[in-house]
């Protein structure tokens, strides 16, 4: 198993957390839409680049429905001695508030973050929160059907119509899916080779209508690492071709968790950078995902 998956693994399994606090420099001030940053073209580029993404790593960066609220993950790791790390990631929680970016909350981080598409949901893993005015629920469980110990879940995500795509480290790295139907939770099955070929296969992204679902794998046609593929929901409800994104979003480095802002209108990634564990979030423009439909 390579470096940045065995570190992939090791931020969903840990489960020891920090209560410090952490906010941004406080001379600066985030103003306007997307945290105050000047949104990307067509190639991608660091997310708020010295602000959030900065030296050492901040994962998973997403924005809630509505535009008004930005997570991400950062680490809190502590020294138990002069030799022993204590791995402790923390997600940090801003809002945006008379077009100020400040921060509101922070809490341990127990899967990654993906929010249903109505924005009352944060799922992370398998468990989610619930949003209660202002705040959050208390994590509650998605069930005995997801669970399990013998399934490694690191992301789940969500369609409007109740649909799952999650990914199980566990299991050889496969993504499986779970419909409703009639309004009951169907048993979560395996997806085809379409996306369940190569190595590391995670992070599965479905869009909330259904239309796209975007994944990360390391193939041997990739860029270098693991590399993001996108599948169209085909007329017959079947998943077409896994189509590599390409350069503007793929480098020879890890590419990997992308999610689309609930606008629609950029992808959110995290890149490694170098060899030191130093992870930064990455934004490109989405149209990037209509240049890859096939033509009909």
């Amino acid at each position: 198993m390579k470096p940045i998956y065995i570190f992939k693994t090791l931020l969903f399994c840990t489960v020891m957390m920090s209560s410090k606090s952490y906010s941004l420099d406080t001379q600066l001030k985030l103003e306007g839409p997307y945290m105050g940053q000047t949104p990307p073209g067509m190639m991608a580029e660091p997310f708020a680049p010295g602000i959030i993404s900065k030296s050492g790593w901040e994962l998973e960066g997403v924005f809630a429905p509505g535009m008004k609220e930005f997570y991400f993950t950062l680490d809190r790791s502590e020294y138990i001695n002069s030799k022993d790390k204590k791995f402790q990631p923390t997600v940090i929680g801003y809002r945006q508030e008379n077009n100020i970016w400040k921060q509101y909350i922070e809490f341990p981080r127990t899967g990654e973050i993906v929010f249903s598409p109505d924005g009352k949901r944060m799922h992370m893993a398998k468990g989610y929160k619930d949003r209660l005015g202002d705040g959050w629920s208390e994590r509650k469980s998605l069930g005995a059907m997801f669970d399990r110990k013998d399934w490694g879940i690191m992301r789940l995500s969500a369609s409007a119509k109740g649909t799952y795509v999650f990914d199980d480290y566990k299991s050889k790295d496969i993504i499986r899916i779970s419909t409703l139907k009639n309004g009951k939770r169907q048993v979560p099955k395996k997806m085809g080779p379409i996306v369940n070929t190569g190595k590391y296969t995670a992070h599965p992204f479905i869009a909330p209508d259904e239309s796209y679902l975007i994944w990360d794998s390391e193939r041997e046609e990739g860029f270098g690492g693991s590399d993001f593929y996108i599948s169209y929901k085909q007329q017959d409800g079947s998943w077409g071709i896994a189509i590599n994104m390409g350069d503007k979003i793929n480098s020879e480095k890890d590419d990997f968790y992308a999610s689309v802002t609930p606008d629609g209108k950029y992808i959110l990634f995290n890149r490694s950078i170098g060899d030191k564990g130093n992870i930064d979030i990455y934004w490109v423009n989405a149209k990037i995902i209509e240049t890859l439909r096939p033509k009909e």
